[in-house]
Protein backbone atom coordinates (compact mmCIF):
# COMPACT_ATOMS: atom_id res chain seq x y z
CA UNK A 1 0.00 0.00 0.00
CA UNK A 2 2.93 2.42 0.85
CA UNK A 3 4.67 1.66 -2.27
CA UNK A 4 1.65 2.09 -4.41
CA UNK A 5 0.97 5.25 -2.74
CA UNK A 6 4.47 7.14 -3.14
CA UNK A 7 4.24 5.58 -6.57
CA UNK A 8 1.27 7.31 -7.59
CA UNK A 9 1.57 10.95 -5.16
CA UNK A 10 4.75 11.54 -6.80
CA UNK A 11 5.49 14.96 -5.46
CA UNK A 12 2.23 15.48 -4.42
CA UNK A 13 2.23 14.35 -0.98
CA UNK A 14 -0.93 16.12 0.06
CA UNK A 15 -2.95 13.69 -2.41
CA UNK A 16 -4.23 10.25 -0.33
CA UNK A 17 -3.86 7.06 -1.60
CA UNK A 18 -6.85 4.98 -2.92
CA UNK A 19 -6.97 2.69 0.29
CA UNK A 20 -7.04 5.45 1.98
CA UNK A 21 -9.90 6.82 0.52
CA UNK A 22 -11.71 3.07 0.11
CA UNK A 23 -11.10 2.57 3.90
CA UNK A 24 -12.81 6.02 4.89
CA UNK A 25 -15.61 5.11 2.67
CA UNK A 26 -15.92 1.38 4.43
CA UNK A 27 -16.44 2.82 7.83
CA UNK A 28 -18.81 5.39 6.73
CA UNK A 29 -21.07 2.85 5.28
CA UNK A 30 -20.99 0.92 8.88
CA UNK A 31 -22.12 3.65 10.16
CA UNK A 32 -25.88 3.06 9.86
CA UNK A 33 -25.88 -0.88 10.38
CA UNK A 34 -24.34 -0.42 13.12
CA UNK A 35 -26.35 2.36 14.65
CA UNK A 36 -29.59 0.48 13.50
CA UNK A 37 -28.86 -2.61 15.35
CA UNK A 38 -28.05 -0.61 18.40
CA UNK A 39 -31.61 0.83 18.06
CA UNK A 40 -33.60 -2.50 17.76
CA UNK A 41 -31.63 -3.87 20.70
CA UNK A 42 -33.09 -0.73 22.70
CA UNK A 43 -36.13 -0.83 20.98
CA UNK A 44 -36.93 -4.49 22.37
CA UNK A 45 -36.07 -3.37 25.64
CA UNK A 46 -38.55 0.02 24.92
CA UNK A 47 -41.25 -0.59 21.94
CA UNK A 48 -43.28 2.28 23.38
CA UNK A 49 -40.81 4.88 22.90
CA UNK A 50 -38.75 3.75 20.33
CA UNK A 51 -40.41 1.59 17.76
CA UNK A 52 -41.56 4.82 15.56
CA UNK A 53 -37.52 6.04 15.42
CA UNK A 54 -36.96 2.50 14.65
CA UNK A 55 -39.48 2.77 11.82
CA UNK A 56 -38.06 6.13 10.40
CA UNK A 57 -34.47 5.60 11.03
CA UNK A 58 -33.04 5.80 7.62
CA UNK A 59 -35.07 10.01 8.14
CA UNK A 60 -34.13 10.67 11.08
CA UNK A 61 -30.18 9.61 10.15
CA UNK A 62 -29.62 11.37 7.06
CA UNK A 63 -31.15 14.67 9.30
CA UNK A 64 -28.68 14.03 12.21
CA UNK A 65 -25.73 13.46 9.21
CA UNK A 66 -26.62 16.49 7.45
CA UNK A 67 -25.99 18.34 11.08
CA UNK A 68 -22.83 16.73 11.81
CA UNK A 69 -21.33 16.31 8.24
CA UNK A 70 -22.20 20.06 8.04
CA UNK A 71 -20.40 21.16 10.69
CA UNK A 72 -17.57 19.39 9.89
CA UNK A 73 -17.13 20.48 6.45
CA UNK A 74 -17.57 24.41 8.01
CA UNK A 75 -14.98 23.21 10.28
CA UNK A 76 -12.54 20.95 9.79
CA UNK A 77 -12.85 20.90 5.97
CA UNK A 78 -13.85 17.51 5.74
CA UNK A 79 -16.32 14.72 6.73
CA UNK A 80 -16.90 13.30 9.87
CA UNK A 81 -15.21 10.02 8.91
CA UNK A 82 -12.40 12.12 6.66
CA UNK A 83 -11.38 14.08 9.88
CA UNK A 84 -10.60 10.28 10.77
CA UNK A 85 -8.57 9.93 8.20
CA UNK A 86 -7.04 13.02 8.40
CA UNK A 87 -8.65 14.26 5.05
CA UNK A 88 -10.45 17.55 3.50
CA UNK A 89 -12.26 18.26 0.82
CA UNK A 90 -10.55 21.27 -1.46
CA UNK A 91 -11.96 23.19 -4.71
CA UNK A 92 -10.49 22.43 -7.93
CA UNK A 93 -8.42 25.60 -9.00
CA UNK A 94 -9.94 27.16 -12.94
CA UNK A 95 -6.48 26.99 -14.17
CA UNK A 96 -4.43 24.78 -16.29
CA UNK A 97 -3.79 21.59 -14.72
CA UNK A 98 -5.52 22.83 -12.27
CA UNK A 99 -2.39 22.99 -9.91
CA UNK A 100 -0.28 25.62 -8.36
CA UNK A 101 2.48 23.65 -6.57
CA UNK A 102 4.83 27.07 -6.14
CA UNK A 103 2.25 28.58 -4.44
CA UNK A 104 1.26 25.62 -2.46
CA UNK A 105 5.15 25.70 -0.99
CA UNK A 106 5.18 29.72 -1.04
CA UNK A 107 1.90 30.63 0.98
CA UNK A 108 0.06 27.56 1.86
CA UNK A 109 -2.42 29.76 4.11
CA UNK A 110 -3.48 32.01 1.19
CA UNK A 111 -3.88 28.84 -0.94
CA UNK A 112 -6.16 27.13 1.63
CA UNK A 113 -8.15 29.92 1.94
CA UNK A 114 -8.29 30.02 -1.80
CA UNK A 115 -9.80 26.15 -2.01
CA UNK A 116 -11.47 26.54 0.60
CA UNK A 117 -15.54 25.49 0.37
CA UNK A 118 -17.12 27.73 0.10
CA UNK A 119 -21.55 27.81 0.61
CA UNK A 120 -22.66 26.77 -2.47
CA UNK A 121 -19.69 23.56 -2.79
CA UNK A 122 -20.52 22.93 1.31
CA UNK A 123 -24.25 21.99 -0.06
CA UNK A 124 -23.25 20.35 -2.99
CA UNK A 125 -20.72 18.10 -1.01
CA UNK A 126 -23.92 17.41 1.71
CA UNK A 127 -25.83 16.23 -1.47
CA UNK A 128 -23.36 13.86 -2.42
CA UNK A 129 -22.55 12.91 1.00
CA UNK A 130 -25.91 12.43 2.97
CA UNK A 131 -29.08 12.68 0.45
CA UNK A 132 -26.84 10.34 -2.54
CA UNK A 133 -26.44 7.43 0.07
CA UNK A 134 -29.75 8.09 1.82
CA UNK A 135 -31.34 7.80 -1.87
CA UNK A 136 -29.65 4.56 -2.08
CA UNK A 137 -30.68 2.78 0.52
CA UNK A 138 -34.44 3.48 0.04
CA UNK A 139 -33.90 2.47 -3.37
CA UNK A 140 -32.48 -0.91 -2.94
CA UNK A 141 -34.97 -1.38 0.04
CA UNK A 142 -37.77 -0.82 -2.18
CA UNK A 143 -36.06 -2.99 -4.69
CA UNK A 144 -36.30 -5.98 -2.28
CA UNK A 145 -39.93 -5.44 -1.77
CA UNK A 146 -41.47 -5.05 -4.85
CA UNK A 147 -39.14 -6.41 -7.43
CA UNK A 148 -36.85 -9.06 -6.41
CA UNK A 149 -39.17 -11.67 -7.25
CA UNK A 150 -38.13 -11.28 -11.16
CA UNK A 151 -34.59 -12.12 -10.14
CA UNK A 152 -35.52 -15.58 -9.27
CA UNK A 153 -39.01 -15.83 -11.96
CA UNK A 154 -37.75 -13.92 -14.77
CA UNK A 155 -38.85 -10.36 -15.83
CA UNK A 156 -42.02 -11.68 -17.11
CA UNK A 157 -43.17 -12.24 -13.53
CA UNK A 158 -45.84 -9.53 -13.10
CA UNK A 159 -49.22 -9.78 -10.88
CA UNK A 160 -49.59 -5.86 -10.57
CA UNK A 161 -52.43 -4.23 -13.37
CA UNK A 162 -53.06 -0.92 -13.45
CA UNK A 163 -56.67 -0.45 -13.21
CA UNK A 164 -58.81 2.12 -14.96
CA UNK A 165 -60.22 4.04 -11.85
CA UNK A 166 -57.03 3.92 -10.02
CA UNK A 167 -55.96 6.82 -7.81
CA UNK A 168 -52.95 9.22 -8.44
CA UNK A 169 -51.29 7.12 -5.56
CA UNK A 170 -51.76 3.97 -6.64
CA UNK A 171 -50.41 5.19 -10.46
CA UNK A 172 -47.61 6.32 -8.91
CA UNK A 173 -46.45 3.36 -7.18
CA UNK A 174 -47.45 1.69 -10.26
CA UNK A 175 -44.93 3.49 -12.31
CA UNK A 176 -42.69 3.32 -9.57
CA UNK A 177 -42.71 -0.22 -9.29
CA UNK A 178 -42.21 -0.42 -12.85
CA UNK A 179 -39.13 1.73 -12.77
CA UNK A 180 -37.81 -0.61 -9.80
CA UNK A 181 -38.30 -3.87 -12.21
CA UNK A 182 -36.95 -2.64 -15.37
CA UNK A 183 -34.64 0.50 -15.76
CA UNK A 184 -33.03 0.48 -11.63
CA UNK A 185 -31.34 -2.94 -12.27
CA UNK A 186 -29.09 -0.93 -15.13
CA UNK A 187 -28.68 2.58 -12.90
CA UNK A 188 -27.37 0.66 -10.09
CA UNK A 189 -24.88 -1.63 -12.58
CA UNK A 190 -23.76 1.90 -14.42
CA UNK A 191 -23.63 3.67 -10.89
CA UNK A 192 -20.99 0.74 -9.67
CA UNK A 193 -19.14 0.84 -12.57
CA UNK A 194 -18.83 4.59 -13.19
CA UNK A 195 -17.04 4.45 -9.47
CA UNK A 196 -15.22 1.32 -10.59
CA UNK A 197 -13.84 3.60 -13.62
CA UNK A 198 -12.93 6.48 -11.67
CA UNK A 199 -11.23 4.55 -8.82
CA UNK A 200 -8.96 2.53 -11.48
CA UNK A 201 -7.85 6.08 -13.26
CA UNK A 202 -7.00 7.70 -9.82
CA UNK A 203 -5.58 4.96 -8.67
CA UNK A 204 -2.83 4.97 -11.45
CA UNK A 205 -2.90 9.01 -11.77
CA UNK A 206 -5.47 9.55 -14.48
CA UNK A 207 -7.37 11.69 -12.65
CA UNK A 208 -8.14 13.80 -9.78
CA UNK A 209 -11.11 12.67 -8.44
CA UNK A 210 -11.92 9.48 -7.33
CA UNK A 211 -15.75 9.45 -7.67
CA UNK A 212 -18.14 10.41 -10.44
CA UNK A 213 -19.84 12.81 -7.92
CA UNK A 214 -16.87 14.85 -7.14
CA UNK A 215 -16.29 15.33 -10.20
CA UNK A 216 -19.79 16.60 -10.97
CA UNK A 217 -19.45 18.71 -8.32
CA UNK A 218 -15.49 20.02 -8.87
CA UNK A 219 -14.34 18.78 -5.66
CA UNK A 220 -11.61 16.31 -4.94
CA UNK A 221 -10.14 15.15 -1.60
CA UNK A 222 -6.38 15.72 -0.16
CA UNK A 223 -4.68 15.26 3.25
CA UNK A 224 -4.00 18.36 5.68
CA UNK A 225 -1.36 20.35 6.05
CA UNK A 226 0.72 22.33 8.41
CA UNK A 227 -2.06 25.10 7.12
CA UNK A 228 -4.46 23.14 8.02
CA UNK A 229 -4.04 22.03 11.61
CA UNK A 230 -2.78 25.74 12.47
CA UNK A 231 -6.16 27.01 11.17
CA UNK A 232 -8.08 24.22 13.27
CA UNK A 233 -6.01 24.75 16.80
CA UNK A 234 -7.25 28.43 15.80
CA UNK A 235 -10.90 27.80 15.28
CA UNK A 236 -10.84 25.35 18.20
CA UNK A 237 -9.55 28.11 20.89
CA UNK A 238 -12.49 30.48 21.97
CA UNK A 239 -12.79 34.03 21.02
CA UNK A 240 -11.62 36.77 23.17
CA UNK A 241 -14.25 38.35 25.10
CA UNK A 242 -14.91 42.40 23.60
CA UNK A 243 -15.78 44.36 26.90
CA UNK A 244 -18.50 47.11 24.85
CA UNK A 245 -18.80 50.31 26.21
CA UNK A 246 -21.99 50.30 28.68
CA UNK A 247 -22.92 47.31 29.02
CA UNK A 248 -23.14 45.37 32.12
CA UNK A 249 -21.97 42.38 33.62
CA UNK A 250 -24.66 39.13 32.33
CA UNK A 251 -26.34 41.65 30.88
CA UNK A 252 -26.34 39.95 27.05
CA UNK A 253 -23.35 38.18 26.91
CA UNK A 254 -23.48 35.66 30.20
CA UNK A 255 -22.38 32.55 30.24
CA UNK A 256 -25.64 31.51 31.19
CA UNK A 257 -27.65 33.41 28.22
CA UNK A 258 -29.64 30.33 26.61
CA UNK A 259 -28.45 31.14 23.06
CA UNK A 260 -24.54 31.32 24.34
CA UNK A 261 -24.83 28.27 26.45
CA UNK A 262 -26.96 26.37 23.48
CA UNK A 263 -24.67 26.93 20.94
CA UNK A 264 -21.42 25.81 23.20
CA UNK A 265 -23.43 22.73 23.99
CA UNK A 266 -24.06 22.12 20.34
CA UNK A 267 -20.66 22.64 18.88
CA UNK A 268 -18.92 20.70 21.71
CA UNK A 269 -21.11 17.88 20.90
CA UNK A 270 -20.49 17.80 17.38
CA UNK A 271 -16.71 18.16 18.23
CA UNK A 272 -17.12 15.53 20.79
CA UNK A 273 -17.87 12.74 17.90
CA UNK A 274 -14.20 12.66 16.57
CA UNK A 275 -13.45 11.08 19.98
CA UNK A 276 -16.50 8.95 20.53
CA UNK A 277 -15.75 6.87 17.11
CA UNK A 278 -12.27 5.80 18.03
CA UNK A 279 -13.55 4.76 20.87
CA UNK A 280 -16.08 2.57 19.63
CA UNK A 281 -13.83 1.13 17.27
CA UNK A 282 -11.52 0.30 19.90
CA UNK A 283 -14.87 -0.86 21.98
CA UNK A 284 -15.93 -3.18 19.31
CA UNK A 285 -12.55 -4.57 18.67
CA UNK A 286 -12.17 -5.60 21.92
CA UNK A 287 -15.66 -7.09 22.58
CA UNK A 288 -14.87 -9.27 19.22
CA UNK A 289 -11.60 -10.39 21.30
CA UNK A 290 -13.44 -11.34 24.21
CA UNK A 291 -15.72 -13.44 22.84
CA UNK A 292 -13.05 -14.90 20.18
CA UNK A 293 -10.34 -15.71 22.79
CA UNK A 294 -10.08 -18.55 25.36
CA UNK A 295 -9.21 -15.98 28.21
CA UNK A 296 -12.93 -15.20 28.64
CA UNK A 297 -14.24 -19.31 29.05
CA UNK A 298 -11.32 -20.13 31.42
CA UNK A 299 -11.83 -16.89 33.93
CA UNK A 300 -15.57 -17.59 33.87
CA UNK A 301 -14.83 -21.89 34.64
CA UNK A 302 -12.63 -20.48 37.21
CA UNK A 303 -15.74 -17.96 38.80
CA UNK A 304 -17.77 -20.84 39.18
CA UNK A 305 -15.12 -23.38 40.23
CA UNK A 306 -16.02 -22.96 44.12
CA UNK A 307 -19.99 -23.31 43.55
CA UNK A 308 -21.74 -26.49 44.92
CA UNK A 309 -24.59 -26.32 42.94
CA UNK A 310 -27.50 -28.43 44.38
CA UNK A 311 -29.00 -31.84 43.23
CA UNK A 312 -31.61 -31.27 41.00
CA UNK A 313 -35.40 -31.70 42.59
CA UNK A 314 -37.59 -33.99 41.35
CA UNK A 315 -41.60 -32.90 42.15
CA UNK A 316 -43.62 -34.63 43.47
CA UNK A 317 -41.21 -36.79 45.60
CA UNK A 318 -40.65 -35.61 49.33
CA UNK A 319 -37.34 -34.65 50.84
CA UNK A 320 -35.01 -36.48 52.21
CA UNK A 321 -34.68 -35.45 56.12
CA UNK A 322 -30.93 -35.57 57.32
CA UNK A 323 -30.08 -36.73 60.97
CA UNK A 324 -30.20 -34.21 63.50
CA UNK A 325 -27.37 -32.55 64.59
CA UNK A 326 -26.33 -32.90 68.75
CA UNK A 327 -25.49 -28.85 67.81
CA UNK A 328 -28.86 -28.29 66.82
CA UNK A 329 -30.83 -25.95 69.49
CA UNK A 330 -33.81 -27.73 70.88
CA UNK A 331 -36.82 -25.33 69.71
CA UNK A 332 -36.67 -26.00 65.62
CA UNK A 333 -38.23 -23.68 63.36
CA UNK A 334 -41.62 -24.53 61.74
CA UNK A 335 -40.62 -25.37 58.40
CA UNK A 336 -37.85 -28.07 59.69
CA UNK A 337 -38.93 -31.41 60.83
CA UNK A 338 -37.65 -32.72 64.22
CA UNK A 339 -37.56 -36.80 64.82
CA UNK A 340 -37.41 -36.39 68.85
CA UNK A 341 -40.36 -33.95 68.58
CA UNK A 342 -42.38 -36.49 66.77
CA UNK A 343 -43.64 -40.35 68.02
CA UNK A 344 -41.95 -42.56 65.87
CA UNK A 345 -44.33 -44.42 62.92
CA UNK A 346 -43.73 -47.86 62.26
CA UNK A 347 -41.74 -48.40 58.79
CA UNK A 348 -43.83 -48.54 55.54
CA UNK A 349 -44.69 -51.54 53.88
CA UNK A 350 -42.83 -51.70 50.61
CA UNK A 351 -45.78 -51.14 49.01
CA UNK A 352 -47.04 -47.95 50.51
CA UNK A 353 -43.17 -46.52 50.81
CA UNK A 354 -43.49 -45.37 47.22
CA UNK A 355 -46.95 -43.56 47.51
CA UNK A 356 -46.07 -40.06 47.64
CA UNK A 357 -47.75 -36.56 46.19
CA UNK A 358 -47.39 -37.26 42.07
CA UNK A 359 -46.43 -33.69 40.13
CA UNK A 360 -49.35 -31.58 38.72
CA UNK A 361 -50.18 -30.39 35.81
CA UNK A 362 -49.70 -26.37 35.78
CA UNK A 363 -52.97 -26.11 32.98
CA UNK A 364 -55.05 -28.93 33.74
CA UNK A 365 -54.38 -28.84 37.79
CA UNK A 366 -54.40 -32.57 37.53
CA UNK A 367 -51.56 -35.10 39.16
CA UNK A 368 -49.51 -36.52 36.53
CA UNK A 369 -48.91 -40.27 36.23
CA UNK A 370 -44.85 -40.98 36.38
CA UNK A 371 -42.62 -43.78 37.50
CA UNK A 372 -40.30 -44.26 40.10
CA UNK A 373 -36.31 -42.99 39.80
CA UNK A 374 -33.78 -45.25 38.81
CA UNK A 375 -31.99 -46.99 41.72
CA UNK A 376 -29.89 -49.23 39.02
CA UNK A 377 -28.73 -49.19 35.72
CA UNK A 378 -32.40 -50.83 34.79
CA UNK A 379 -34.99 -49.08 32.68
CA UNK A 380 -37.17 -46.59 35.16
CA UNK A 381 -40.52 -47.70 33.13
CA UNK A 382 -39.79 -51.50 32.68
CA UNK A 383 -37.52 -52.36 35.33
CA UNK A 384 -34.86 -54.41 33.45
CA UNK A 385 -31.83 -53.90 31.14
CA UNK A 386 -31.67 -50.59 29.07
CA UNK A 387 -31.89 -51.39 25.44
CA UNK A 388 -30.76 -48.74 22.74
CA UNK A 389 -30.34 -46.19 25.47
CA UNK A 390 -32.50 -42.70 24.91
CA UNK A 391 -32.28 -40.00 27.03
CA UNK A 392 -34.79 -37.53 27.49
CA UNK A 393 -34.43 -33.71 27.76
CA UNK A 394 -34.11 -33.93 31.90
CA UNK A 395 -30.87 -36.50 31.80
CA UNK A 396 -32.80 -39.77 32.51
CA UNK A 397 -32.19 -42.83 30.36
CA UNK A 398 -34.74 -45.20 29.06
CA UNK A 399 -34.58 -47.89 26.74
CA UNK A 400 -35.76 -46.51 23.50
CA UNK A 401 -39.30 -48.55 22.96
CA UNK A 402 -40.10 -47.25 26.40
CA UNK A 403 -39.47 -43.70 26.05
CA UNK A 404 -40.95 -43.53 22.44
CA UNK A 405 -43.82 -45.11 23.64
CA UNK A 406 -44.54 -43.24 27.05
CA UNK A 407 -43.81 -39.91 25.75
CA UNK A 408 -46.76 -40.84 22.73
CA UNK A 409 -48.96 -42.13 25.20
CA UNK A 410 -49.30 -45.30 24.08
CA UNK A 411 -47.12 -47.58 26.60
CA UNK A 412 -48.95 -50.55 28.43
CA UNK A 413 -48.33 -49.16 31.46
CA UNK A 414 -50.30 -45.66 30.89
CA UNK A 415 -52.91 -47.76 29.29
CA UNK A 416 -53.18 -49.92 32.00
CA UNK A 417 -53.64 -47.33 34.57
CA UNK A 418 -55.61 -44.78 32.74
CA UNK A 419 -57.94 -47.53 32.07
CA UNK A 420 -58.08 -48.58 35.95
CA UNK A 421 -56.28 -52.22 35.07
CA UNK A 422 -53.35 -51.77 37.16
CA UNK A 423 -52.34 -54.21 39.85
CA UNK A 424 -50.64 -51.92 41.94
CA UNK A 425 -47.46 -51.97 40.10
CA UNK A 426 -47.11 -47.92 39.15
CA UNK A 427 -45.53 -46.06 41.67
CA UNK A 428 -49.25 -44.03 42.31
CA UNK A 429 -51.65 -45.78 44.07
CA UNK A 430 -55.62 -44.65 44.35
CA UNK A 431 -58.24 -46.01 46.70
CA UNK A 432 -60.62 -48.00 44.38
CA UNK A 433 -61.21 -49.28 40.98
CA UNK A 434 -62.05 -46.86 37.85
CA UNK A 435 -61.02 -45.48 34.84
CA UNK A 436 -58.88 -42.47 35.63
CA UNK A 437 -59.78 -40.13 32.82
CA UNK A 438 -60.36 -36.56 34.11
CA UNK A 439 -58.69 -37.53 37.26
CA UNK A 440 -55.08 -37.86 35.74
CA UNK A 441 -53.16 -37.08 33.21
CA UNK A 442 -51.24 -40.30 31.73
CA UNK A 443 -47.81 -38.59 31.08
CA UNK A 444 -48.18 -38.07 27.46
CA UNK A 445 -45.14 -35.89 25.90
CA UNK A 446 -43.41 -35.40 29.41
CA UNK A 447 -40.78 -37.39 31.19
CA UNK A 448 -41.94 -40.57 32.57
CA UNK A 449 -39.55 -39.89 36.21
CA UNK A 450 -40.34 -36.24 36.80
CA UNK A 451 -43.10 -35.16 34.58
CA UNK A 452 -41.99 -32.38 33.05
CA UNK A 453 -42.40 -31.57 29.21
CA UNK A 454 -40.08 -32.77 26.65
CA UNK A 455 -39.61 -30.22 24.24
CA UNK A 456 -40.26 -31.31 20.64
CA UNK A 457 -42.03 -34.49 21.54
CA UNK A 458 -40.42 -37.55 20.70
CA UNK A 459 -38.24 -35.53 18.13
CA UNK A 460 -36.38 -34.05 21.44
CA UNK A 461 -34.99 -37.65 22.70
CA UNK A 462 -31.47 -38.25 21.90
CA UNK A 463 -29.50 -41.58 21.74
CA UNK A 464 -26.38 -42.13 24.21
CA UNK A 465 -23.56 -43.44 22.51
CA UNK A 466 -21.79 -45.58 24.88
Amino acid sequence: MEFMSSLQSGLDNHKPSLFELLSEQQLSALLPPSLRYLLTLATHRHPRYLLRILNSFDEIYALLMLAVERHYLLTYGGGFTENFYDLKRERILRIKGGEAPRAQIGASALMRETLRLGTRDVWNNLAIMVGLPYLKRKLDESYDIYASQTTVLGPSYNRDTLHPGATLRQRILHYYKHFLRTAYPSINAAYYFSLLIFNLAYLFDNTKYSSPFLWLIGTRIRRLGLADYHAIALAAEPPPKAAGPGTRPGQTKGIFNPRILFTKAYLRLLSSLKILLPTSIFALKFLEWWHASDFAHQLSRKAVEGLDLPPPLISGLPPTSAKPSPLDPPNSPQNTVSLSSQPTKPAPSPRNATITTPPISSKTLLPILTVSPPTSTHCPICVSTIYTPTAAQTGYVFCYTCIFKWVSGTHERQEAFMEGRGSGEEIWGEEGEGKREGRWESGKGRCAVTGRMVLGGVDGLRRVVA
